[in-house]
């Protein structure tokens, strides 16, 4: 058998490396259908200026828009405006609604000197529940469990008495309580109500 007659090893394929866009996260080439089409382009152009030319010089965009009538194109241009306006108001309305929830720390009694922490708000800020009662847990080598409350929402018990501490975790931004705003942080006492004699 001759060399020829053998085999060859099959050269091994790199994979494709693909560029995606710091804004909307498409491909820079699908900027267009996402809603932040200026501020694509802008990063775009700052970061990539050859694919910017590529895809939004003014070759380019009449090339794309060329067997468009004019009265499309005005359409297009206020579509693509009104999108980004609305996801704009939509973002402004997140962050908006973000800064006004309250988190509150309610210290509430269970026996006489048996004390349970609820923490309640913390979904607002994005924060993973079932991360931060792990961590509360490790933290204060106690237990923490996520539950739901007499409203239906989710929110933290921790066994024991740790309001103050948890309040100084969320002031210092430890492990997964980071990027909460101390100030909407609100600290409850609730006692157990006394029966009647």
């Amino acid at each position: 058998m001759s060399s020829s007659d053998q085999l060859q090893e099959p050269q091994a394929i790199r994979p494709l490396e693909v560029l995606y866009c710091q804004i909307c996260t498409f491909p820079p080439e699908y900027c267009e259908f996402g809603s932040s089409l200026t501020r694509c382009k802008e990063w775009l152009q700052g970061a990539h200026p050859q694919l910017f030319d590529k895809y939004y010089s003014d070759e380019a965009l009449q090339s794309k828009i060329g067997t468009l009538s004019l009265e499309a194109q005005a359409k297009l241009e206020k579509d693509t405006a009104k999108k980004e306006a609305k996801a704009e108001a939509k973002a402004d309305a997140a962050l908006k609604k973000k800064m006004a929830s309250q988190i509150s720390i309610k210290r509430i009694e269970r026996n006489k000197r048996k004390h349970v922490t609820a923490i309640h708000g913390l979904e607002a800020f994005d924060i993973d529940l079932k991360k931060a009662a792990k961590f509360l847990a490790q933290k204060f080598a106690t237990g923490a469990s996520v539950t739901k409350n007499a409203q239906g929402q989710d929110e933290i018990v921790v066994q024991g008495d740790v309001s103050d501490d948890v309040l100084e975790l969320i002031e210092g931004g430890a492990g997964p309580l980071k990027g909460v705003p101390a100030d909407n942080v609100v600290i409850v006492e609730e006692k157990k109500k006394k029966a009647a004699e």
